[in-house]
């Protein structure tokens, strides 16, 4: 065993120690942070507040979060690196679409299990998060962070695919229609209670962008359930006119049966006139709903 060894192998236990502390030292202010901001509204909560509820310093507030609406993201640049890194690397010889797919159902995941570590029901953490998002001030800062998100996905899919995003609009136009997939799943997620797990949804929901959204498919079965056929419906009853419905019989010959030929030395009868066919019968429905409403 070499020197360097015994020492990587004698720290690790205190990193590792280092490291669970920052990590539920990062928990504890997020989970305090939605909560008064839940309780009074994004822009009732400062920073100091929220440090003096996690009881720590707005320095140590600032050594984990950069802002307070990192807070409601849960903006972690390490994870942000990550996602890149894993975009340019993963699945090599698949689309970049599949990529995506793969990759970012895995943060599906992660953002979930991330809720879940505060305590409690995750969707009921991610339906304070959206119920926040009402503030102007938030949704504004969120378009900021989307749009800081799609460009890191833009040049990490222009580097996977070998071109320049400034001459190829693929890699920006797939990276906007990601962001755009994953924020309405969230969306609906959190709205839905979390009753559908966020990874299959985050996974129905890029299959079905592969697809070409199809109207009826696998992402909607999952949120709604299968699709119901309409009922039958039987053709509207005609109105009734007072008479026997016409026999196909009346006026013309039995089928096979040759036309009927006229006495000897009588013209042969002209064809019934389809107007005054129709003005005739008008005037027959018109006397019968009268008849009826008197």
């Amino acid at each position: 065993m070499t020197l360097a060894s015994e020492t990587s192998r004698l720290l690790a236990p205190h990193s590792s120690l280092r490291e669970r502390k920052k990590l539920a030292t990062r928990r504890g202010i997020r989970r305090v942070a939605l909560e008064l901001i839940a309780e009074r509204g994004f822009s009732h909560v400062t920073v100091e507040d929220i440090a003096a509820a996690a009881d720590v310093s707005p320095r140590t507030f600032f050594n984990y979060f950069p802002s307070k609406e990192a807070v409601l993201f849960g903006a972690d640049p390490g994870r942000a690196e990550e996602v890149r890194a894993r975009l340019v690397h993963d699945l090599p010889g698949h689309s970049a679409l599949e990529v995506l797919r793969a990759v970012l159902t895995d943060r599906a995941r992660q953002l979930a299990a991330e809720l879940a570590e505060l305590g409690g029901d995750p969707a009921r953490w991610a339906a304070q998060v959206k119920a926040a998002q009402a503030d102007p001030q938030l949704r504004a800062a969120q378009a900021s962070h989307m749009a800081q998100v799609e460009a890191s996905f833009a040049s990490a899919l222009a580097e996977r695919l070998g071109t320049d995003p400034d001459r190829d609009p693929y890699p920006t136009l797939l990276a906007s229609a990601a962001t755009a997939v994953l924020r309405a799943t969230m969306s609906f997620w959190a709205g839905a209670g979390g009753t559908v797990p966020l990874e299959q949804l985050a996974d129905a929901a890029f299959r079905a962008l592969a697809d070409g959204f199809p109207e009826n498919g696998a992402l909607r079965d999952l949120a709604t359930g299968p699709p119901q056929a309409p009922p039958d419906r039987a053709p509207p009853a005609a109105r009734s006119t007072g008479a026997p419905p016409a026999s196909p019989s009346d006026g013309a010959p039995p089928d096979g049966a040759p036309p009927a030929t006229p006495p000897d030395g009588a013209p042969p009868a002209a064809p019934p006139d389809a107007g005054q066919q129709a003005v005739t019968q008008n005037f027959e429905t018109e006397r019968t709903t009268t008849d009826e409403h008197v």
